[in-house]
Parts: C-alpha cells; sequence; structure tokens
C-alpha cells in the first residue's frame, strides 16, 4: 500500500464538482474510492467519511424541502447545508495533506 495525498486532497475537492455538475460530487469520490481503497494508504477511511458526509447531507437536504413549505425554516437549512458542501471538503483536504484524519460533523456512519 503506497501513501498519496495529492489524491486524498484531490478527493475531497472533488465533492466540490457538484457546483459544476449536479452529481459529479458524490460519483467522483465514490468511484475513487472503490478503485483506490485497498491501494493507497488512507483511502478507505478518508472515501468512507466522504461517503457519510455525502448521504446525510442529502437526507438533511430531504428534510429541508417539507420544512420550507410548512415553516420556511427550511431556507435557513439549505444556506447552512450549502456553507458545509463548501467548507468541510476544503478543511478535509487540508487535513489530508497533513496526514490528519477526516472530521466531517453531522454525519450518521452508514458505512463503517
Amino acid at each position: 500500500m503506497k501513501e498519496n495525498k495529492q489524491l486524498l486532497v484531490l478527493t475531497h475537492l472533488s465533492q466540490l464538482l457538484d457546483f459544476v455538475s449536479g452529481i459529479g460530487g458524490f460519483i467522483v469520490p465514490f468511484i475513487l474510492w472503490l478503485v483506490k481503497k485497498d491501494e493507497v494508504y488512507g483511502m478507505d477511511t478518508h472515501g468512507k467519511a466522504i461517503l457519510n458526509f455525502r448521504i446525510t447531507m442529502f437526507l438533511y437536504l430531504l428534510i429541508c424541502i417539507p420544512l420550507v413549505l410548512i415553516f420556511g425554516l427550511g431556507i435557513l437549512g439549505f444556506i447552512a447545508i450549502g456553507i458545509f458542501y463548501i467548507i468541510f471538503p476544503i478543511i478535509n483536504a487540508i487535513k489530508a495533506s497533513n496526514n490528519e484524519a477526516p472530521s466531517y460533523p453531522l454525519s450518521i456512519r452508514f458505512i463503517s
């Protein structure tokens, strides 16, 4: 197993593809994780953290939809999730470049 910090950083930053393609921010990290999890040191941990974060944020988005219609509070949820989508991939890319473990707050561990 080899160490490849650049690939780990790229995997975290690839989540930002959502702002360009809509769904690339989930597909690209998922494919990188599937292909490289046994080859690159730390990819399994980082990939699982990314996928858990992405699935959790999607569920939070789904919860926000009825909250917009009922209370109007869902708009605040959409804004918060949008901020999370931008900030936490960048923070964790920096952590990956420093050999630190990824940390995505409010993530539910679907894949362990």
